[in-house]
């Protein structure tokens, strides 16, 4: 293991750490037995390893723990986003270009949304630019069927709550009429499951196109339908700095 395995740690973080496998699929091999501490079989998640422990999955050494990285992925609609499906859709992994390594998603785009992406191959960062306190703002143009009424729009600043489920603010404005549909700019900060689908099926507008334009400083830019661009070692150390910090230069704009 690598210094940053040094201190004590769950053996599921571990495993996702490293870029194996997810926390929750990592539970279910430790269930499985395909997962060994100091030559004994794991019957419980529940087990705090170190550097110091020979942690083994189907009896092959752990990998050696590259640093963290992180994957702009322009995810085109059509895939959904796990790295298996019990129906047998193509998922966005199928889609990865073969060199990279193995890879987990920061969030989730459901199956007809698309735009961008982030992926990484450490477990650890992805839950930390998952969580609520980070607070970074997703950004999405979205083609919505009916008739817009903008004052509705505007009220979603305040927050809403839908059959019992509450969402936060939500900055959403009409930007151009196409026919019988309109295209809104929207940005949130929660990106609970399928909020933005929800909050404007509720007010009358069904979605038929959804794309993520951002989420925190990270842009889709102009990276091309079912690409992906490696952010740049600097960039994302700046950028992870400033995670969860007031000084977070997306909260500023």
């Amino acid at each position: 293991m690598s210094e940053a395995g040094a201190s004590p740690e769950r053996v599921a973080k571990l495993l996702a750490r490293v870029g194996l496998c997810s926390r929750r699929d990592a539970e279910r091999w430790i269930a499985a037995g395909r997962v060994s501490v100091d030559g004994q079989v794991l019957t419980t998640p529940a087990v705090t390893v170190t550097a110091a422990n020979d942690v083994r999955v189907d009896g092959v050494p752990l990998p050696g723990s590259e640093r963290a990285r992180l994957w702009r992925y322009h995810k085109p609609a059509g895939l959904i986003t796990t790295h298996r499906d019990e129906k047998g859709r193509p998922t966005v992994f199928d889609a990865l270009p073969k060199e990279l390594p193995r890879v987990i998603s920061v969030g989730r785009l459901d199956l007809n949304s698309e735009g961008l992406l982030l992926l990484t191959n450490d477990g650890g960062l992805a839950r930390r630019l998952e969580l609520p306190a980070t607070g970074w703002l997703r950004r999405y143009k979205v083609r919505v069927h009916g008739e817009v009424d903008p004052d509705r729009l505007a009220a979603l600043e305040k927050g809403i709550t839908i059959d019992g489920v509450a969402y936060g603010s939500i900055h959403a404005i009409l930007e151009r009429l196409q026919g019988s549909n309109a295209w809104i700019a929207l940005a949130l900060r929660e990106g609970k499951n399928r909020e933005v689908r929800r909050v404007l099926e509720h007010l009358g507008l069904p979605v038929t196109r959804l794309i993520r334009l951002s989420f925190g400083p990270f842009q889709l830019g102009n990276l091309a339908r079912g690409d992906v661009a490696e952010l740049p070692k600097k960039v994302l150390a700046e950028q992870l700095g400033k995670v969860g910090s007031t000084a977070d230069a997306d909260r500023r704009r």
